[in-house]
């Protein structure tokens, strides 16, 4: 009886270390990826505790004129919460306390060409506005917008961003 745990443990054990090896070759960029696998991003969901309560802060997209989240890709040498922060501050024009853990992840599409589209994968970082810059880096390219939770969630195209808009909480104040 004791030398069969051990060996599910071991078994275990091993399938595992397969796994974290595989995971570790693909994060490496040692696996190529496919042309319909998801490229991920990072972006800041910019908020603050306004007269009217909780709000957050949208931008216009710059081709669409959307209302989307400040985003883009993840960044050699920084966190994804710092890139998320990045991001925010050249897209919107803000800084602040960024969470180190994300409040989710949401999807979307972009086409590229004839029927075909590139899929993202987007984690979505907090961000408590501190400091909101009257010119910042793409200010003549977007709008941007505090809003009620509840227009976000309405003037955003994705369902799963929605969502995330909507069931974001403050953390208590200090």
């Amino acid at each position: 009886m004791r030398g069969r745990p051990q060996g599910a443990a071991r078994e275990a054990k091993d399938s595992l270390d397969v796994f974290k090896a595989g995971l570790d070759r693909l994060m490496a960029g040692a696996v190529k990826r496919s042309g319909r696998s998801e490229t991920r991003q990072v972006a800041a969901l910019p908020w603050r505790r306004g007269e009217q309560g909780l709000q957050v802060m949208l931008v216009t997209s710059r081709e669409t004129r959307r209302w989307v989240v400040p985003k883009g890709g993840r960044m050699a040498g920084k966190t994804d919460p710092e890139a998320a922060a990045v991001e925010a501050m050249e897209e919107a024009g803000v800084q602040g306390e960024v969470s180190t853990v994300a409040h989710g992840v949401f999807r979307y599409a972009r086409p590229i060409g004839e029927g075909e589209v590139k899929r993202y994968v987007v984690a979505l970082y907090p961000l408590m506005v501190r400091i909101q810059l009257g010119h910042w880096p793409e200010a003549h390219e977007r709008q941007r917008r505090w809003m009620s939770q509840n227009e976000a969630a309405a003037s955003v195209q994705e369902p799963d961003l929605a969502e995330l808009i909507l069931s974001f909480r403050a953390p208590p104040k200090p």
